[in-house]
This record gives structure tokens, C-alpha cells and sequence, in this order.
């Protein structure tokens, strides 16, 4: 599933080419996502100026001067800026059609994503009780920790929980665990204010790093040139067979999800 890193390299590789440009038309070849594509997208959409490209959690925002679109590329989507005119495949579900003769492509053999409209995104339903941004300056050791004390759930479900901060997934949480030498299956009231800051600070390293080398690819994801993510080269402990230390990396679950750890480096 696209992450946090994913979406982000995705929303960086979409804006040069549709930023300030008018959708002029929409094809919807399958309403049928995750959630229906509304009937009235066409006209929220057509004849609107996309003004700015954000987004938020797994997110991507596309905004006019009269709300947003709100894409979520699910479990296998992507978006490709293609020519208008590129005939469609067998899972290219929707086209947003601009007036430079491009077009904004999703493409989705699952069907798992969205197209969704809200007038203020930021109080739409799906994202209005989502926590801080990792990579912002509110999202401090201070905060984890006093959202942490006296809870006994882990310390790895707890960073996955988008309440409490978005886009930390899975295979993120592992590495950032990692480099903080906490193990995943810790309980969060034994987790100190010192772990605390460490952990938050390995967790913007590596986002910030995946962001860099355009996403991690275990399944699905490619960029939007088509081009896998570069992270999973670069990945210290997830579906890794030794530690660096030598010893043998141990692999868990936790709520249903591989934990990869060192039981020698994370205590």
C-alpha cells in the first residue's frame, strides 16, 4: 500500500504539471472505488483552476478556489500525468482532463482508492480527527510522550495509529524503532520522555529519506514515471535476515503486521 513517502512522492511528481492548469473535463470510466465517485464531481471539477496540490495523511488534496478533491490512492492505485488523448487500459478508472493537453490518470487494479469532494477538506469526515504530520515542528518527543503515559498498547501500533500521528506505516515504524533501540513490542507506559525524543526524530530521518529516494516498493508502487521506489535498498531491518550486529532478526506480529527487530540492538 502506498505510504506517507508514496503519496508525497507522488504529489511532488503531479504538481509541475497541474498546478495552475483548468480541468476542462472529466471521464469516469469506473464510479465504483471504495467509495462512489460522486455524481456531481463534474460539476464541482469542470472549469476550475487547480490552485494548489497538497496533501494530508495518505491523502492528496486538489484544491480550487471552491474546495478540494480528495484522491487516496488505496492499495494499489497510482497517477500518471499522461496526454489526453493516451487510450485507457483495463484498470484506468478516471481521467481529469486539462486545458494543456494533459491529463491527470488513475489507474487502480483493486479498486481500493477514492474521489471524493469537500468544500473544507481539512473538516472533512476522513481527515478532521487524524493527528499532527510527522515531518512538522508540533510533532515533538513531548507530544508522543504524553500521548504515550499509562497506555499498554506497543510502542509499534501506536506510531501506526493515524490518530496520534499520520503516515507512520508499517514498514517505517520498523526502521524507526530500529534506529531508536526500542523494540516494537514495548508498552507505551514504559516508553521514557528520552525514547521518545530519539523515536521521533528517527521517524522524520527516515520518511524525510524515503521521501528522498522516492518511496519504498515491496508490491505495487511506482512512481509516477513508472520507476520503482528506491527505499527497500536502503531498509536496516525490515525483511532483513541479519542485523548488522550479526545476530539473526527476529519477526513478529502485531496487530496482524510483520515486526521485524533485533532482540540484541532494541531493547
Amino acid at each position: 500500500m502506498p505510504e506517507l513517502p508514496e503519496v508525497e512522492t507522488t504529489r511532488r511528481g503531479i504538481k509541475p504539471w497541474i498546478h495552475h492548469k483548468e480541468i476542462i473535463e472529466i471521464v469516469v470510466r469506473e464510479k465504483r472505488l471504495r467509495w462512489p465517485i460522486p455524481s456531481d464531481i463534474r460539476e464541482k471539477l469542470i472549469n476550475r483552476e487547480i490552485i494548489s496540490v497538497q496533501r494530508r495523511a495518505k491523502y492528496l488534496l486538489i484544491e480550487t478556489d471552491i474546495g478540494s478533491a480528495l484522491i487516496h490512492l488505496g492499495m494499489s492505485g497510482s497517477l500518471r500525468v499522461i496526454k489526453h488523448n493516451e487510450p485507457a487500459g483495463k484498470h484506468d478508472h478516471y481521467d481529469l482532463i486539462l486545458n494543456n493537453g494533459m491529463a491527470l490518470r488513475y489507474r487502480d487494479p483493486r479498486r481500493f482508492g477514492s474521489l471524493l469532494w469537500a468544500k473544507n477538506p481539512l473538516n472533512h469526515k476522513l481527515l478532521k480527527q487524524l493527528g499532527p504530520e510527522p515531518l512538522e515542528e508540533k510533532f515533538t518527543g513531548s507530544y508522543l510522550h504524553s500521548k504515550a503515559k499509562n497506555r499498554k498498547i506497543t510502542i509499534k501500533q501506536f506510531i501506526m495509529n493515524a490518530h496520534i500521528v499520520v503516515g507512520v506505516g508499517n514498514i517505517y515504524a520498523c526502521e524507526a524503532l530500529y534506529m531508536s533501540s526500542i523494540r516494537p513490542d514495548k508498552k507505551c507506559k514504559y516508553i521514557t520522555l528520552k525514547q521518545c525524543d530519539d523515536l521521533v526524530k528517527s521517524i522524520k530521518f527516515v520518511l524525510k529519506k524515503s521521501i528522498k529516494s522516492g518511496g519504498t516498493t515491496l508490491k505495487d508502487f511506482k512512481n509516477l514515471d513508472g520507476a520503482p521506489g528506491y527505499f527497500k535498498q536502503k531498509l536496516m531491518i525490515y525483511d532483513c535476515k541479519i542485523c548488522k550486529c550479526g545476530v539473526k532478526v527476529k519477526n513478529i506480529k502485531l496487530g496482524g503486521r510483520s515486526s521485524f527487530y533485533c532482540n540484541v540492538c532494541q531493547k
